[in-house]
């Protein structure tokens, strides 16, 4: 089985925060448009696929600054949503046709765990009090196990990111049900062998100043600086040796 990578501490930082911000990797708005998975593959270095919602669109730029002459990295086309809206897209992403990938860096689960209402006023129809879960946690588990058997097909070195805390005041989300979802994806990828990027972990001390907002999931500039650190170091651990 492989080693579980869990927290920030499980990396040797390929960069601080500080040159990060420095260098201007985080440049323009915080959900920038990702590079997307349907361009042709260039031949000279290691692909990368980053797979995820607008968090893991973030850190999507930074990580491909980071990892530059190192590694090509794309992100899946737009935002990737829940586990049901996946299913049917992940097989064009990952088709043989687009190359292959040597290591994919994936993730699901604030959209799993989202409770939405028809007639709720917040945006995307958030509704915690009177909504419907989008999946239970067994639907996710189901989910889960159906992506990361598609997933495995490709032959790429695989890597799951726990999802990121949900903050108090979240209009359609739970306090603590992302532990809860975690603890599934966690018992889903110890019985593939395949290991965690806990980003969880890292964002949690982090909530009341990382974020672009009370209640908000997404965070500021910083915050994905951190999280862009902790997901270049955990595909550079995967990326064949020079």
């Amino acid at each position: 089985m492989k080693p579980m990578l869990t927290g920030l501490r499980a990396f040797r930082p390929v960069v601080t925060l500080a040159v990060i911000l420095a260098a201007g990797l985080l440049a323009g708005p915080q959900l920038q448009a990702a590079e997307p998975a349907d361009r042709p593959a260039t031949a000279e270095l290691p692909r990368v696929l980053l797979i995820g919602d607008s968090i893991s669109i973030g850190y999507t730029k930074p990580v491909i600054e980071l990892l530059k002459g190192r590694a090509e990295v794309q992100h899946n086309p737009g935002n990737a949503g829940n586990t049901g809206r996946t299913l049917p897209n992940l097989a064009k992403w990952i088709a043989p046709e687009r190359g292959k990938w040597d290591v994919i860096h994936f993730n699901w689960g604030l959209w799993d765990l989202c409770y939405r209402h028809p007639d709720a006023k917040t945006k995307g129809r958030r509704d915690k009090i009177n909504g419907t879960v989008t999946h239970t946690p067994e639907e996710y588990r189901q989910n889960l196990e159906k992506l990361v058997s598609m997933l495995e097909q490709t032959g790429a070195k695989l890597v799951w990111a726990s999802t990121t805390p949900v903050p108090e005041g979240e209009a359609g989300r739970k306090v603590g049900d992302e532990v809860i979802y975690n603890r599934i994806a966690a018992e889903v990828m110890q019985k593939h062998g395949i290991p965690i990027n806990d980003l969880h972990a890292l964002m949690a001390p982090h909530m009341k100043t990382k974020t672009t907002a009370p209640g908000n999931v997404h965070f500021t500039k910083e915050g994905s600086a951190m999280l862009a650190a902790q997901v270049a170091e955990a595909i550079e651990k995967l990326l064949p040796q020079e």
